[in-house]
């Protein structure tokens, strides 16, 4: 049996623990990784103030930390940049686990910086794919944390990362490549089976394009990972298939995986007319089907619920897989990692 590869290291899920119920056990060491980050490492002129708090937490990553420490920190910026660490600290540290950590973000709409939540979203789906061998699915799955720039190619839809197309066009590489002292990316290349293999080195360069053309690969692969994610936080097995287009078809139930989305199937649900340019920014559609024995909202029960996930204007998607939480039919929705 060959060993199990892994992918996505800068996130950080080697610094945590799996517990009983297969959520990720929040850890010193990972609170620490946080002090790391450039923000909140003191420069070299940075005031006695906001050195002595970054050695503390160094020391102690969750010793309680007041105000009035804060307020001491002369610099404007650094003072709202610790006053933002300090408060996802303090979230994440009184959860048992990451996993009950984002769904309390999610169900009572706390507000945090959107890079520490598709963060949490990415070593969340980590822990979710850590048995996965498929890098179709892995590669779907960077669609939930990373924003993907659309392009048609020859009759393709093809999604590349957002922040890797506009660092290859300016020629700069990120700071957490410089940082890993990984190789940069010279080229995006769309993922096929003859390069399958070359993604567990590049994970973390997020170059790999994937196509989400209608029938093919890519969009299965993003439904199999919309399970996955629903049956680790919501514990409900759910059966997702991609449909070919958005055509005669009745929303009993429907969740936009995105704004663009949500708009979109806001007008079917109203009876209002979708013109086509909406209907061509439609990437992805799915029916959802519950078991038989899912505790689902009644007037849902006996239908699928259909999932859409559409693209911008400037063809940019944003998936906001919070959605699945919030949106589903799902009564008492506690989850196994709560």
């Amino acid at each position: 049996m060959s060993a199990k590869r892994d992918f996505w290291l800068s996130c950080g899920h080697h610094l945590l623990d799996r517990g009983a119920d297969g959520g990720l056990i929040v850890s010193d060491e990972f609170l620490k990784a946080y002090l790391a980050r450039p923000e909140l490492t003191p420069p070299p002129n940075a005031c006695l103030a906001e050195r002595t708090l970054h050695q503390e937490l160094l020391s102690d990553p969750r010793r309680p930390v007041g105000p009035v420490q804060i307020a001491a920190i002369a610099d404007a910026d650094a003072r709202e940049n610790w006053e933002l660490m300090v408060a996802w600290r303090d979230h994440l540290a009184r959860h048992a686990t990451l996993e009950a950590a984002y769904l309390a973000i999610v169900r009572h709409e706390l507000r945090f910086p959107h890079l520490f939540l598709d963060q949490l979203v990415q070593v969340i789906l980590r822990n979710v794919l850590d048995d996965c061998e498929d890098v179709f699915m892995l590669r779907a799955a960077e669609l939930f944390f990373r924003s993907q720039q659309l392009t048609s190619y020859e009759g393709s839809l093809m999604a590349a990362d957002q922040e890797t197309a506009s660092r290859l066009s300016t020629g700069a590489p990120s700071p957490l490549i410089s940082l890993l002292g990984l190789r940069p990316a010279a080229e995006v290349d769309v993922l096929s089976e003859a390069n399958a293999c070359s993604y567990w080195e590049r994970s973390d360069l997020f170059d790999m394009a994937l196509d989400l053309t209608a029938g093919r690969r890519g969009l299965a692969a993003l439904g199999e990972v919309i399970e996955r994610w629903v049956r680790h936080l919501l514990a409900v097995d759910v059966a997702v298939d991609a449909v070919a287009e958005l055509r005669d078809v009745t929303l009993c139930w429907y969740v936009g995986l995105d704004t663009h989305a949500t708009q979109i199937g806001d007008a079917l649900w109203n009876g209002d007319e979708v013109d086509q340019a909406a209907r061509e920014r439609v990437v992805g559609l799915y029916r959802l089907t519950f078991p038989a024995d899912a505790e689902i909202l009644e007037r849902a029960r006996g239908a699928p619920t259909y999932l859409l996930a559409a693209m911008s204007e400037e063809l940019v998607v944003r998936l906001k897989p919070q959605n699945l939480i919030t949106g589903l039919p799902v009564i008492h929705s506690t989850g196994a990692v709560n």
